[in-house]
């Protein structure tokens, strides 16, 4: 007959769990598939032994009495689990294990406002210095228009001063006259010839 022997906790784990298949070794022995059969064996039919009638009932009977046993372990060893689970979650433990759960909870809690505190300051010192570097930069901006401004109202006014110095040699009908004279007077030859240089190589002769 079936007997059990001590330790419920340990024997729980390995009733419980789901019953393998059991493995049969496909090939046993040294000899492959392949190999032909050995001499001594040629010609042997293999005759299956005989089984007692009597025997085998008694064995069919026990192996009754096996199985209703390890069913009945079983589901007491289940019974014995889920019991100890519904005590955990109702009972005391439970308890234990809320207030455990409401202090690490409110710890966590305080961590997470102390780490929402510090990233606030250094978003805060970031945004500021941001506005800071956006301020400096638009300044500069507009130092840099304001010299772009006055370089091109002085350039302007090196054009107009160059104007009204150039319009001192304009021809006018005032000093028409006077000046096709200097021009007869002093007549210029542009006819000739320059070097890469710039240097005049060949000039005509004026007639």
């Amino acid at each position: 007959m079936f007997q059990v022997i001590g330790g419920r906790s340990v024997q729980a784990a390995r009733l419980l769990a789901p019953r393998s298949a059991v493995l049969v070794e496909a090939v046993r022995g040294r000899k492959s598939r392949n190999d032909p059969v050995a001499k001594s064996k040629e010609g042997r039919v293999k005759v299956p032994p005989p089984v007692d009638p009597v025997e085998m009932v008694v064995l069919k009977e026990r192996y009754s009495q096996y199985q209703l046993i390890m069913r009945a372990l079983r589901l007491e060893f289940k019974e014995e689990v889920l019991r100890k689970k519904y005590e955990e979650e109702t009972g005391s433990l439970a308890e234990e294990r809320a207030r455990l759960d409401a202090e690490e909870h409110r710890a966590l809690m305080a961590w997470n406002n102390e780490e929402n505190l510090r990233l606030l300051k250094l978003r805060t010192l970031r945004l500021q210095k941001e506005k800071e570097e956006a301020e400096r930069k638009q300044l500069e901006a507009v130092i840099k228009r304001e010299q772009e401004q006055q370089e091109f109202i002085k350039g302007k006014e090196r054009e107009i001063l160059q104007l009204q110095e150039d319009a001192k040699n304009f021809i006018t009908l005032e000093n028409l006259d006077q000046r096709i004279e200097e021009v007869l007077d002093n007549p210029k030859n542009y006819n000739f010839a320059i070097d890469k240089d710039g240097r005049v190589v060949k000039q005509t002769v004026l007639q």
